[in-house]
């Protein structure tokens, strides 16, 4: 094989004098050595700047750089040029593909290529000619330089795959700048191999150990002088078998075999043969190493003396033996090693003397000489050499470990890589603690004693904390308080053990700098698993051994115990180092035990950060240690840059289907998992996004979690382990972004449970809004045609997923959930992979599938894509956080209900609510506003000011009701609109609330129903009261001019009197002129109607559908009689004998009470709606009190689950129409009486007196009238318009407060307003009268922010500048206009404020009568007296309070904040907390803060004594409810949704979370007593610590505040 010198070429291959080399090249002879050496450090420097390695020669590669993922782990592409070539090599090589090594870059080829079709003649001598190789680079010199430049970590990494792949590995190590070699003790460490010698094969034991503590014999290879035979390609034959042939080590004729070594000389590489127990297969029966050195012996004597003295044989290849030199070569060595002579029978020049010579020297046999003439072939001769080595590994002595070579390598001066100080240190820090261990089960009792039984004991208390399932007739919260005490009991037992001497110094190393920490962490892992191999061997041999015995049932049975406990690993002093740390928090801030230990969760961030994995499931315990875990994430989240993004990838699978193996191969992760088992619990692991990728993939980091096995026969045999699988697959499906199910055949029964378990998982990330991407790998399917045969199975695998799911969702009460694609994003054609087999023929030999590399590295690309794909954005660490947090939490409650637990999906959730509060309160104001302006314009049609050219007014409001739709119609298709794109957003996790999208939609479209209703409503009221006006005004119109006409007529008489008339004369010829036009005028008077006959019509209308009995009961009562007294209901038949019904454990509240209750809301609804009506002072419409009959009806439709009867509704409308008939009457009567003509003729008498005076002395009325105009008839309108248009700004200053934004928001408020004030009555009211209170609390708190702010004036000013403005440009138009007189001037002036201002057609009647004022002069005093008006109107709105301007509103603001927080006005059955879900159309109702029922009235039925329990606690619980809905027999409130099915209890986050009630039930326990006459409860012990701090705290942790 063609070389390149190196630097023992330089020296050696010349075999000449330093002196003579000196002479020649005129060097002095000192300075020879400093020559060779920078010609050799320029051949490395020339290689590694080819490769672009040249910056990794200092500063080495680390194992976290290559596992990086980038745009070149996507890319099919290949090497382009020589510096691709490295990390091509490595990329194949993390994959274990066994094609690593065929690194050919495209430019070489293309260039090749490229040169014959450019030659312009065909010349056969060109196809003698031997190709141009110089671009190429051997893949020996890549390996070296790879190794070269690589630090500790990387090398054992590189050398553990190519090892899988069966490379050949680098046990000396040339380094041509340093002229050393280096023993590759420490890269080796950790490659483990299993094998099967002959004499196990019958029992089927096997050997599994560590190959650098292997004692094997070790056969080497190397070359003397030139060797036409290809050593590499001959020891390849050699160690594959006839049925398959694998490339263990690089030869001649290999890709880029032949390409000039230019580093490589010198390398020795080794690999193994290992057994299989099968005497048809195996090539040797024992296992045995094979060493090859590459180059000649005679250039590398360091390396062949080293092969000598360690080998059980040397095999020498050769061709020549001529040189006396060569003769030397082999014969002055000091042999350990039997010598073997391999020749090659090339030429007739061949010394068989120099043969003999050798032979002799050596003693050599023909049993240790083999030639290869022209006649031998390759098998027989590989055969021949095949049986040579079969000899010497059965007759060798000369067994050693590799370990044991370091000692001979310093000899020889060969370095050893383990001999760097950081990997020194680390291994004797990591001896001082193995060394210690001869007992596994012993170490961990003494020297880990937290996490054994204590973190058992602690797990099972936090489950059943959430559970309850052992509460028996126990009083629920004095359970959970003794269940606290005992927490806190085994925390203090944790504490009182010291910290151990082995737990010091592993803190200790672990503490220690980077590197050397790095080394600790796998010395450790390594001593660990070699002590737990042999105990666990020796515990598998006792196992099989006693299981031969059916009688041994018992000692099996611990024995088995023993294996499951026998492991220990560096996850078990992670895990101890977690519960110091956690057990440290429950002692004081101050403690300096506590204080000491804070260092740690950052320590475990640097190495997660560093790529060690992290256990976040303590499988043993089936708990994550939730506060250590999410103080490593916090420390993690400090030390990266804020807001990195992760995504999540998680392998699901059951036992022993390569989930680990698939991880490892695809992301290089390798997960600590403790010799002798799989993996248990969870873990993760985190690799960096390389910058390239950071755009596509939107993210920084990925995470990669592991899990233990479901269906594990491991832990089969445990009680809990189907609830054990059903919690980690759950927690792990919540926590990925793409889960991978792994399943190693197709439609098996395993498959089938798991499925069902991963279904259950996906079903409850369903729920919260996390639909994870599934992929289904089916590994060991290695036929091409996999994925086309396999389509009636895929069809299968959906028809089992779907039937799966049915079951699923009838189990997790969610049946709209119809198919496996329903819960997830699953496709099956791109939703399953076939992989092949790991193995390509029988291990321990085989390499690595080919087929398996490319097809897991293919769906490596397609987890990356799905991954970019995803919709919803990536979380940053501190989100994972809190999103692991409360999943876990959820799971421990067994009933996976968690949507508000979760801060953020509660975050996600007010957000989005916010938002469509905005959106919502946008609509309702462009409406208040169009409505505004149609009522006005129906309230001017027929008068000067209109604007319609319209004189039909039916016609008229059908246009108005069309132009409604329109409005109407439109911005109900922006809020959807906005809600579409609102969940189209990749920010904000908006994906966690998309189950809610269809409830903000049905909210939109029932608000826009109810908004249509109300807008046709309206407008039907405001024609028809126009309509009756316009009747009135053409009465009062016609009297006007009558009394103007006969004005004229007495002003021309008295003129014609000759004396001039004083004013008193004049007084009394009007008073008898009016006296006796009134005489003549008929002034019919005006019917009143009766309301209560148009009530009664309208209420026996509504009630029709109910048949002839509610006919039938609505004649047994006069309407008049209704509602003079407070509504009382007696429920007759079986209800009136259980006013009251007590269950075995509580007073849960009847039917009469929750009756009364639904009554009282109504009733104030009504009342408030009859009060805002009669406020407007007009006349009476139908419309009002068919409007009272659908509150009624939409306040019994929603609260269907208090069962009433048709004497209740019946009962309940006559009462509501009584009243507001009463008071509808009253509106009637005094809106004829203010509209009464003969009352406003002589309202303005003394106006036309004054006027006929002024007229008759023809005075100047241009000021006189200006004024009268402003104030009788604008100032009126303004007042009105202004009072119209502030309700909805002072509701929007409103909303725009924290307070006021959302209903969690508003809750939370009013609760922290209580406790801040502290006033046992507010709690009664708030308790007793909910809505009464908030009502008054809101109208409280706008009272408040308007005395306190300069808001109301600054709103009233706008609007009253938006006037006046209005009033100039009226003015100005009608002075440019064509009007002739002053009627026509006030007319058209009228007429453009007509769409905006509402003037009084009295007062601009009695303003028209008898003016004759002068037109120009008459406008220019208008202009002084709207100035006027306005100084008058802003000094008025000052000196009027808030309260009295709230009042007078149309939009009352405390109205609307309460319809808007207040939502649905559903309260929970149990405690009757009110529901805070936002969204008029939900569908489920929840509140976040449940009280103790005490507080709602409930009493235990033999001592009446008030109830401590809280309905949060209770729903987990075994205990019992009966109550009306339920017929009165008990019911568990595990299953409460049977009855209550719109209602989602959730349950407490923590012991805390209800603080906030608790303190207020035990601070006034005996008043709460008295008030509901009861006796006072018994409160739980840890009630009576809770502070008012820590009330507060509870409930800002609730409400999700910060």
């Amino acid at each position: 094989m063609p070389t390149v010198p190196s630097c023992h070429v330089t020296t050696i291959l010349y075999n000449i004098s330093t002196e003579l080399v000196s002479q020649h090249l005129d060097t002095p002879a000192g300075e020879l050595k400093s020559y060779i050496m920078t010609t050799c450090e320029t051949q490395l420097a020339r290689l590694l700047e080819d490769l672009g390695l040249e910056q990794y020669y200092r500063k080495k590669l680390t194992l976290r750089k290559i596992l990086e993922i980038d745009e070149d782990t996507i890319t099919d592409e290949a090497a382009n040029c020589k510096s691709d070539l490295p990390w091509y090599f490595l990329k194949k090589l993390m994959m274990v593909n066994v094609t690593a090594r065929n690194v050919t870059n495209t430019t070489v080829c293309e260039s090749d290529s490229d040169g014959v079709s450019e030659s312009k003649e065909f010349s056969i001598e060109n196809l003698f000619k031997s190709p141009n190789t110089g671009g190429m680079m051997n893949p020996l010199d890549i390996i070296t330089a790879l190794f070269l430049c690589s630090d500790g970590l990387v090398q054992q990494e590189m050398a553990v795959k190519m090892s899988t792949c069966q490379f050949s590995v680098p046990l000396l190590l040339p380094n041509c700048d340093t002229n050393q070699c280096t023993l590759m003790l420490w890269a080796m460490r950790d490659i483990v191999k299993k094998y099967r010698p002959q004499s196990l094969s019958e029992s089927k034991g096997f050997i599994e150990e560590r190959i650098v503590l292997s004692k094997l014999p070790m056969i080497s290879f190397v070359s003397l002088g030139e060797c036409s035979l290809s050593k590499s390609e001959i020891l390849n034959k050699l160690l594959s078998n006839s049925q398959q042939y694998h490339d263990t080590f690089v030869h001649r004729n290999m890709e880029c075999g032949d390409s000039p070594r230019r580093i490589s000389n010198g390398l020795t590489e080794i690999t193994w043969y290992l057994p299989c127990g099968k005497a048809n297969i195996d090539i040797f029966s024992q296992p045995v190493a094979v060493a090859n050195l590459r180059g000649d012996i005679a250039c590398f004597q360091t390396q062949y003396s080293f092969l000598c003295q360690k080998s059980a044989a040397v095999f020498v290849f050769f061709d020549h033996l001529d040189s006396e030199s060569d003769i030397s070569l082999l014969t002055n060595q000091h042999h350990k090693a039997q010598i073997f002579l391999v020749g090659n029978h090339v030429s007739k020049h061949n010394s068989t003397d120099a043969l003999k010579k050798v032979a002799l020297k050596l003693g050599l046999t023909k049993n240790n000489i083999i030639i290869k003439t022209k006649t031998i072939n390759d098998a027989d001769f590989v055969k021949s050499l095949r049986e040579m080595v079969k000899d010497v590994v059965k007759n060798s002595k000369m067994k050693m470990t590799i370990e044991q070579m370091a000692d001979i390598a310093h000899e020889l001066g060969i370095l050893v890589d383990e001999d760097s100080p950081e990997c020194q240190t680390a291994k004797r820090n990591a001896d001082v603690i193995t060394a210690e261990i001869q007992d596994i089960l012993k170490c961990k009792e003494d020297q880990l004693p937290r996490q054994g039984e204590i973190w058992k004991e602690l797990t099972c208390l936090e489950k059943e904390e959430c559970r309850l399932r052992k509460v028996g007739s126990k009083n629920i919260e004095d359970y959970k308080s003794e269940l606290q005490k005992k927490k806190e009991q085994l925390r203090k037992r944790q504490n009182s053990y010291d910290m151990s001497t082995v737990m010091k110094c592993f803190i200790d190393a672990i503490s220690s700098p980077g590197t050397e920490r790095f080394y600790f962490l796998k010395w450790m892992r390594m001593n660990l698993d070699n002590l737990s191999r042999i105990k666990l061997s020796e515990l598998q041999e006792k196992y099989k051994e006693k299981s031969k015995n059916s009688e041994n049932k018992e000692e099996v049975k611990e024995i088995d115990r023993q294996i499951s406990n026998s492991s220990l690993g560096t996850e078990h002093f992670f895990r101890e180092m977690g519960q110091i740390y956690e057990a440290s928090l429950s002692l004081p801030q101050t403690d300096p035990a506590r204080q000491q230990l804070q260092h740690l969760p950052k320590l475990c961030a640097e190495l997660l950060l560093d790529g060690f994995p992290l256990e976040l499931v303590d499988g043993d315990a089936s708990n994550i240690p939730l506060r250590w875990v999410s103080d490593v994430l916090s420390q993690l989240s400090d030390l990266v840059s804020p807001n990195r993004k992760i995504l999540v990838v998680t392998v699901l699978g059951v036992q022993s289907t390569g989930k680990s193996t698939l991880l490892y191969t695809m992301f290089g992760v390798q997960f600590a998992v403790s010799s002798g088992r799989c993996t248990r619990g969870a873990f993760m692991s985190l690799i960096k996004i390389n910058e390239d990728m950071k755009k596509v993939l939107n993210c920084d980091f990925m995470l990669i979690i592991d899990t233990e096995s479901l269906k594990s026969p491991e832990l089969a045999q445990l009680d809990n382990s189907h609830e054990h699988d059903n919690e980690l697959a759950t927690l792990v499906v919540g926590l990925s972004d793409v889960t991978i199910v792994n399943t190693a055949m197709e439609n098996s029964t395993e498959m089938k449970d798991i499925l069902q378990i991963v279904v259950h998982a996906f079903l409850r990330m369903k729920e919260v809004g996390k639909k994870p991407k599934c992929v289904f790998v089916h590994q060991n399917v290695s036929d091409v045609s996999a994925h086309e045969k396999n389509l009636r199975d895929r069809k299968l695998l959906l028809e089992q997923l779907n039937e799966m799911t049915q079951a699923a969702v009838k189990m997790e009460k969610k049946e709209e959930n119809k198919s496996f694609t329903d819960v997830m994003e699953y496709s099956p054609d791109t939703g399953n992979w076939y992989i092949p087999g790991l193995w390509n023929g029988n291990p321990p030999m085989a390499p690595v599938n080919a087929g398996y590399s490319e097809a897991v590295y293919e769906l490596k690309k397609h987890i990356i894509q799905l991954l970019g794909n995803c919709e919803s954005s990536a979380n940053d660490i501190m989100e994972f956080k809190e999103w692991m947090t409360s999943l876990w939490t959820s799971v421990k409650y067994e009933n996976f209900i968690f949507r508000f637990r979760n801060s953020l999906v509660a975050d996600t959730y007010m957000r989005l609510c916010t938002e469509f509060n905005k959106w919502e309160w946008e609509f309702k104001k462009e409406m208040y506003t169009w409505v505004t302006n149609a009522e006005t314009k129906i309230s001017n049609f027929g008068t000067i000011a209109a604007k319609s050219e319209s004189s039909d007014m039916r016609e008229f409001v059908r246009s108005l009701k069309s132009e409604a739709s329109t409005v109407l119609s439109t911005w109900e298709t922006k809020l959807l609109g906005n809600l579409r794109e609102y969940f189209w957003q990749a920010e904000g996790h908006v994906h966690l609330v998309e189950g809610y999208k269809e409830e903000f939609a049905n909210s939109t479209k029932s608000l826009r129903r109810e908004m249509e209703r109300s807008v046709f409503n309206q407008l039907t009221a405001a024609a028809e009261n126009r309509q009756r006006m316009a009747e009135i005004d053409k009465i009062k119109e016609n009297h006007f001019k009558e009394i103007e006409k006969v004005v004229h007529v007495l002003i021309d008489t008295c003129r014609k009197k000759k004396a001039p008339m004083k004013d008193e004369e004049l007084d009394k010829e009007f008073d008898k002129m009016w006296n006796e036009t009134l005489e003549k005028l008929s002034f019919s008077e005006q019917k009143i109607m009766n309301v209560f006959t148009s009530v009664s019509h309208c209420l026996r209308i509504n009630l029709s559908y109910r048949g002839s009995y509610a006919c039938e009961l609505l004649s047994q009562e006069c309407l008049q009689d209704c509602g003079k007294e407070p509504f009382k209901y007696t429920a007759e038949g079986s209800y009136n004998k259980i006013k009251y019904n007590l269950s075995k454990w509580y007073n849960i509240q009847g039917h009469t009470m929750a009756a009364h209750q639904l009554a009282d809301s109504t009733i104030n609804d009504c009342t408030q709606s009859v009060r805002e009506r009669v406020k407007r002072k007009n006349n009476y419409s139908d419309i009002y009190i068919e409007e009272i009959l659908h509150i009624i009806d939409e306040k019994l439709q929603s609260n269907q689950d208090v069962r009433t009867d048709i004497e209740f509704e019946v009962s309940l409308k006559q009462h509501i129409c009584g009243f507001a008939a009463r008071e509808f009457q009253k509106m009637h009567e005094d809106f004829i009486q203010e509209n009464d003509p003969y009352r406003c003729l002589m309202k303005n008498k003394e106006r036309f007196r004054d006027d006929f005076i002024d007229v008759f002395h023809e005075r100047d009325q241009c000021q006189k009238k200006a004024e009268e105009f402003a104030h009788q008839c604008l100032k009126p309108a303004v007042e009105d318009f202004i009072s119209r248009s502030l309700g909805p700004d002072i509701t929007y200053e409103m909303l725009i407060c924290e307070q006021f934004s959302t209903r969690m928001s508003f809750q939370y408020s009013v609760l922290l307003d209580l406790l801040s004030k502290d006033d046992f009555k507010n709690y009664v009211s708030y308790i007793c009268s909910y809505e009464k209170y908030v009502k008054t609390w809101i109208l409280n708190k706008i009272v408040e922010r308007f005395s306190s702010m300069s808001t109301m004036s600054e709103f009233e000013d706008r609007y009253l500048q938006s006037c006046i403005r209005s009033l100039y440009d009226a003015i100005n138009k009608a002075k440019t206009g064509k009007s002739e007189g002053l009627k026509t001037f006030v007319e058209d002036i009228c007429k453009e404020l007509g769409d905006k201002l509402l003037i009084s057609q009295d007062a601009l009647g009695a303003f028209m009568m008898l003016n004759h004022a002068d037109k120009k002069q008459f406008a220019d005093w208008l202009t002084v007296s709207v100035n006027e008006m306005a100084q008058d109107l802003r000094m008025k709105f000052k000196n009027v309070s808030t309260e009295m301007k709230l009042q007078h509103l149309h939009v009352q603001p405390q109205n609307e904040l309460f319809n808007r927080l207040v939502g649905c006005g559903k309260r929970c059955p149990f405690c009757k907390a009110p529901c805070d879900a936002g969204g008029g159309g939900h569908t489920e109702h929840f509140a976040v803060l449940h009280r103790p029922q005490g507080l709602g009235g409930f009493r235990w039925p033999n001592t009446q004594k008030l109830v401590t329990d809280i309905c949060s606690s209770l729903v987990i619980s075994d205990q019992h409810f009966r109550c009306s809905a339920t017929n009165h027999e008990y019911h568990p409130y595990k299953r409460y949704r049977d009855i209550y099915p719109d209602w989602n209890i959730l349950p407490d986050v923590s012991l805390e979370a209800s603080d906030y009630w608790k303190y207020v039930m035990t601070k006034y326990n005996y008043d709460f007593a008295k008030e509901l006459n009861a006796v006072p409860a018994d409160i739980p012990l840890a009630w009576n610590v809770i502070t008012k701090q820590q009330a507060e705290k509870s409930l800002k942790e609730s409400f999700g505040i910060r």
